[in-house]
């Protein structure tokens, strides 16, 4: 089966895994080998940066797989309609920092971005915030990378992406209109245009203890107004939409209550959303499938922060061998069996 229709198989199924892998990720080693991995273990969509560095290492990473019998998934550009905490990076001046401090910043980093030693380093920084409330003095600051109108149908039609990702928030129906233009004038054709949104107002939440209160929620029905405004545009671009629920953002990796999360989400705004699949993030880990009712509704999955944690000791391990993980046998075996493990509740729905 070709990589478009094993996809749209797979969401007409309930069983879509995709595997996200930072949209301000640029780790391009870690990037090759996660793809790699992912690959093989059978996820039908690949969501990266839009980088054409980036986009050119998944695409390594997936002919890798390819090659070993796998499918080749959908690769996947995200992009943001404005200011958003997944395209955001974290820096700071290690010069400014008291020599006595314990880099509570490094402990609490997933991406492993900050070290021993120095500041943040930005390939590997995704923006997950995590640092921002953790400095005692507030040194870190963080930053927003967003391309320029110009530079999106240029990138697009030099990536040539099967997909396009577009995160938004609740009033930005304008600049999501915008962003959608520069999509379309790209000629790229896509099998899916997916919208990522959750019920958070604003650019996020709270990045550090002395920043003011983040607005209240969206409500499902507000959520849902917002995605059908979306709707009515995604249809005149005459794409297929595919609804992202942002339950948690980046948060996969914390703990079960997280897949709770983007499950109620789910449960409450399925009666009032536009048509499309629905598909589940923001949270999801290895509990989220058990918590879904046969009825659910949901088309699918997305996989970040829990994807890349599991692999990420491997990729450490390789990286001290000076070899890709993919051409460590031992290593590969690892990756393989873990990355097999977390999609195989989806694979069997």
């Amino acid at each position: 089966m070709s990589a478009p229709a094993a996809a749209e198989a797979a969401l007409a199924a309930g069983r879509f895994v995709k595997l996200i892998c930072g949209a301000g990720n640029q780790d391009l080693a870690a990037i090759e080998d996660l793809c790699a991995v992912y690959s093989l273990a059978g996820v039908h969509c690949i969501d990266v940066a839009a980088d054409a560095a980036v986009a050119a290492a998944a695409r390594r990473g997936m002919a890798w797989a390819e090659e070993r019998g796998a499918t080749r998934p959908w690769l996947m550009l995200s992009l943001s309609d404005g200011a958003d905490p997944h395209f955001r990076k974290a820096s700071f001046d290690p010069q400014r920092c008291p020599s006595s401090c314990p880099r509570p910043c490094q402990r609490v980093c997933p991406a492993l971005a900050i070290g021993d030693s120095g500041g943040v380093l930005a390939e590997r920084c995704y923006g997950c915030g995590r640092c921002l409330p953790a400095c005692p003095l507030g040194l870190i600051n963080e930053q927003q990378v967003l391309l320029s109108p110009e530079v999106v149908p240029q990138l697009l039609a030099s990536v040539q992406p099967d997909a396009v990702e577009l995160h938004t928030q609740a009033g930005r129906q304008e600049a999501f209109a915008q962003r959608l233009q520069q999509v379309q004038a790209s000629g790229v054709p896509l099998q899916r245009l997916a919208v990522s949104c959750g019920l958070e107002r604003g650019a996020g939440a709270k990045s550090h203890p002395d920043a003011p209160a983040p607005e209240a929620p969206l409500t499902a029905r507000e959520l849902a107004a917002e995605l059908w405004q979306r709707f009515a545009l995604v249809r005149q671009a005459q794409l297929q939409p595919l609804w992202q629920l942002d339950g948690r953002p980046m948060s996969g990796d914390v703990g079960v209550g997280t897949a709770r999360s983007a499950v109620k989400l789910l449960e409450a705004i399925r009666p009032w959303a536009p048509p499309g699949p629905l598909q589940l993030a923001g949270g999801t880990n290895a509990s989220t499938a058990g918590l879904l009712a046969d009825d659910a509704g949901a088309a699918g999955v997305a996989f970040g922060g829990m994807a890349r944690s599991l692999l990420q000791p491997l990729l450490v391990e390789a990286e001290g061998h000076d070899l890709p993980l993919r051409d460590q046998p031992h290593l590969l075996a690892q990756a393989l069996s873990l990355a097999k493990a977390l999609i195989a509740p989806w694979q069997s729905r």
